[in-house]
């Protein structure tokens, strides 16, 4: 399989559109066995995908750990891994955002991967004041001269967070939620973004599962899965869960969006596309838990643009059924 490719940003790189979400793999999304972890991970490299996104904190490392061995049984080019750092601390408060805490967990994830040096750092969605202390983006830049990191980016949850981060010069990409449900990025931040030359990696593309139209209002959970016990924010930003939009509301908006899903195409496909519709838009990186969904999510790549009307129903579902409930808040 051929997919799209764009260039990452200022770095250099080249990148499918559609590339790997590993925090499935490594938990907090129920029981995936290790075997499988790899295997979905192999079916997406398979076909085609040159980019692959983890975090230190999934799995406490199994994510990365999976990975490097993946990586390592392989021969050929090696895809762009990104990984991310800072939510290893414990509080995860703004005062634990330190040059010396963050060279630690990047040194972990070296270990972890396997690696001498990261494609990309990116600090993991920290706490807003953060992204107001340029002497810790002094020190990722110090971390690039010692050879540790090629490239840094942020991963945020707020578009104002986002919009800070990219006036640090050294900044490469910004990993923000965008989707059907989270349109907002697309009113400012991606045009600022393109005039920076900043990649954009878009996840939570399919609103934790729910884009996938296979849930519904009996719809269970495992107690390890965030979508059990993050539905209301309990552990992490409630937006990371379900894109932060009611259970209810968003089956409703589901109802009416299934019915602009093109002929031969998955509800999730559909969603992929409709993303990739935006310039923007540099990386999508759905999660998968199996082989069969990394291949229908590169299987997204193939469809053909959305028709003007389409894209224009899928906003005006947006305003009238999800933005009060999400559009002010990230």
């Amino acid at each position: 399989m051929t997919l799209s490719t764009t260039q990452f940003g200022k770095t250099g790189q080249t990148v499918t559109r559609i590339g790997f979400g590993a925090w499935a793999i490594g938990g907090s999304w129920g029981d995936v066995s290790e075997a499988e972890a790899k295997a979905t991970l192999e079916a997406a490299l398979d076909a085609g995908m040159t980019f692959v996104d983890t975090a230190d904190v999934y799995g406490d490392g199994r994510s990365e750990r999976i990975i490097r061995d993946v990586l390592k049984s392989r021969s050929g080019a090696k895809p762009f891994v990104a990984s991310k750092a800072g939510r290893r601390l414990s509080p995860h408060v703004a005062a634990g955002y330190t040059i010396e805490n963050i060279e630690a967990f990047i040194d972990r994830s070296l270990t972890n991967l396997g690696v001498d040096c990261l494609d990309l750092v990116q600090l993991h969605c920290p706490p807003t004041e953060v992204y107001y202390r340029p002497e810790l983006f002094d020190g990722l830049e110090g971390l690039k001269a010692k050879g540790k990191i090629a490239q840094w980016g942020v991963s945020v949850e707020k578009v104002e967070e986002a919009l800070k981060a990219i006036e640090y010069p050294g900044c490469a990409s910004v990993q923000i939620i965008y989707n059907l449900f989270r349109q907002r990025p697309a009113s400012l931040f991606f045009r600022e973004a393109m005039a920076r030359n900043i990649a954009t990696i878009i996840r939570v593309p399919l609103a934790s599962g729910m884009l996938t139209g296979k849930m519904t209002a009996a719809s269970t959970f495992a107690a390890d899965d965030h979508r059990n016990f993050n539905r209301h924010g309990e552990a992490f930003d409630v937006g990371e869960t379900f894109a932060g939009v009611p259970y209810e509301v968003a089956l409703e908006a589901v109802e009416e969006l299934r019915l602009l899903v093109p002929q031969g195409a998955s509800m999730a496909q559909f969603a992929l596309r409709w993303i990739l519709m935006e310039e923007a838009a540099t990386v999508v990186i759905p999660g998968a838990r199996t082989p069969a969904q990394s291949i229908a999510n590169a299987g997204a790549d193939a469809l053909a643009p959305l028709p003007a009307a389409t894209m224009e129903a899928c906003r005006e579902i947006y305003a009238r059924l999800i933005a009060p409930h999400v559009h002010q808040r990230w």
